[in-house]
């Protein structure tokens, strides 16, 4: 920033074309203030960092930035990577060439078009599946979300909106977040895509789907979700991204995709940020 010391008078010239006194000294103020400004930013940013290191999402460790793991935690987590089924999204351990799909796939096609995740349910990837939803750690949704975005970059290219998994008003209640919300909204701001929670409630509270076999857990959503009349313009004709924390068996997104389909949306597609494999399975 050019100090008022270094401003200079042309020489030879009128003195009408410089500044008033008053208007240059009115600068220099404003321009001092915004350097005060700027370094009380700086310092305090700083203290931040002195006080409140940046600490490993897994363990704690103190690490160089937010966000990230340390050395011993980072290959702990297990990216989704390509070769995977272009509808699934499970990894296949050899690339299988254009259009080949899992054997899951061919035998129980889905009800939306493709699912993605960013990582394998294990290790520090459970760990902040549950602080997020268990432990109100929600400012972590934000680097979760940056981890969907680079799994679900071909699907986030075709999407029309955005819509998170709901949770039932009594549940929401209890929590006071929605973690499916969470990382939908950081998702949305990232993207600038459209954000539309309102497109799908949960109309029937139901039990908690961990323990349950395949055969449960749908059961257990089946006719849970719809579309509110309100939001059928909204959806109509609009191809929509489901987000969902964790996919396990799909029983969760496929109801929820069926209330989406009936409601009008053109194609539902899933991104999650963790996916449940059976221990070694590939596609």
């Amino acid at each position: 920033m050019t100090e008022p010391s270094d401003m200079c008078v042309p020489q030879g010239g009128d003195h009408n074309d410089a500044a008033p006194t008053s208007e240059r000294s009115a600068e220099a103020k404003a321009g001092g203030s915004a350097s005060i400004r700027r370094l009380a930013v700086s310092w305090g940013g700083s203290a931040a960092r002195i006080f409140f290191p940046p600490s490993c999402l897994e363990c704690g460790r103190i690490v160089s930035a937010p966000g990230t793991y340390c050395p011993e935690c980072w290959p702990r987590l297990r990216a989704i990577e390509a070769p995977v089924c272009p509808v699934l999204g499970t990894p296949f351990s050899v690339e299988m060439g254009p259009g080949i799909l899992s054997a899951e796939a061919l035998a129980n096609p889905p009800v939306f078009e493709r699912a993605r995740a960013a990582v394998v349910h294990d290790g520090p990837a459970r760990g902040l599946v549950s602080a997020l939803k268990y432990h109100d750690r929600t400012d972590l949704a934000r680097w979760m979300a940056g981890w969907m975005i680079r799994a679900g970059g071909e699907l986030l290219d075709d999407v029309d909106l955005i819509v998170p998994v709901p949770l039932h008003r009594r549940r929401l209640l209890a929590r006071r977040f929605n973690q499916s919300a969470e990382l939908a909204r950081a998702i949305a701001v990232q993207t600038d895509i459209a954000l539309r929670p309102e497109c799908l409630v949960r109309k029937r509270a139901t039990p908690r789907q961990v323990g349950l076999t395949r055969g449960q857990r749908q059961v257990n959503v089946r006719g849970a979700f719809e579309v509110p009349e309100a939001a059928i313009p909204l959806l109509s004709g609009r191809r929509v991204l489901l987000v969902d924390d964790v996919y396990t068996t799909g029983a969760t997104v496929t109801a929820a995709s069926q209330a989406l389909l009936r409601r009008g949306a053109s194609a539902v597609d899933v991104l999650t940020f963790s996916r449940v494999l059976a221990e070694g399975r590939l596609a």
